[in-house]
C-alpha cells in the first residue's frame, strides 16, 4: 500500500502537518471560508486513504455541479478549523470531531473573492455520513493512491492567464482548483514534500 489508511501513517502525516510551514493569503478585500481535506478508508477493501470529495447539487447559486471539498463561510466569531467542522457536518450529515484535526494547509485565494483555508482531518468512522441534498448531489471517496499515479496530476496553459491550471484525473472524472490544488499539495506533504500551490490558476468557469 502507498498511503496505507493506519494509524502509523496517521502519525506520519499528523507530524508533517505539525512541522508544515503554512503560509497565509492576505484577506483584506475577500471573504474567508475554510473547508476539510478529509481522509477516510477507501471503502473498497484496499486498505488505502482516501479524501472525501462532493459534488455540489445542481441548483446551488455558485460552482453548482463543480467538485469541491466539504466547506463554507468563516463566520465572524468561528476559527477556521470551527468552520470546516461545522460545514463538514452540515454538509454531510456526520460530525467531524475536534480530535480528528490533523492541521493546516496554505492558504488558497481563489478567483471568486475568497481566501480559503484548508484544514486536514482523519475520519475513523463514514457510515454517519448522509449528504444534505440542498448542498451535495454526491459523495466520493478518492484513493490518494490513484492520484497520485503519473499523469493523473497535469498543468495546462490558458489564454486567459500566464498561470498554469492544475486539474487532477480520477476515473472518468477531473476536478481542477481551487479543489485540485489544495488536494494537490496534501498529496506531496503525504509524500514528505512541501510544494506552494496559490500559484496554480482556476479554469475560467470557476472564476464566477
Amino acid at each position: 500500500m502507498i498511503f496505507p489508511f493506519t494509524p502509523d501513517f496517521r502519525r506520519r502525516l499528523a507530524e508533517r502537518c505539525d512541522a508544515f510551514p503554512r503560509q497565509t493569503a492576505e484577506t483584506e478585500g475577500l471573504k474567508r471560508s475554510a473547508v476539510a481535506i478529509t481522509l477516510v478508508d477507501a471503502g473498497d477493501g484496499s486498505g488505502e486513504a482516501a479524501v472525501l470529495l462532493t459534488r455540489r447539487a445542481p441548483r446551488l447559486r455558485a460552482h453548482a455541479g463543480q467538485w469541491a471539498l466539504p466547506g463554507g463561510r468563516i463566520d465572524a466569531d468561528e476559527t477556521a478549523e470551527a468552520a470546516a467542522r461545522r460545514e463538514f457536518e452540515e454538509e454531510l450529515g456526520a460530525a467531524l470531531p475536534e480530535a480528528s484535526v490533523l492541521g493546516a494547509l496554505d492558504d488558497y485565494p481563489t478567483r471568486s473573492g475568497y481566501v480559503i483555508h484548508p484544514i486536514v482531518a482523519w475520519l475513523e468512522e463514514v457510515r454517519a455520513i448522509r449528504a444534505n441534498p440542498h448542498e451535495v448531489a454526491a459523495v466520493y471517496r478518492v484513493r490518494l493512491d490513484e492520484i497520485s499515479r503519473p499523469g493523473a496530476v497535469s498543468f495546462v496553459d490558458i489564454p486567459e492567464s500566464d498561470r498554469p491550471v492544475i486539474r487532477i484525473r480520477f476515473g472518468d472524472g477531473r476536478f481542477h482548483a481551487p479543489t485540485a490544488a489544495m488536494v494537490y499539495q496534501l498529496l506531496e506533504l503525504a509524500a514528505g514534500r512541501v510544494t506552494r500551490v496559490d500559484h496554480l490558476e482556476q479554469p475560467v468557469f470557476a472564476w464566477r
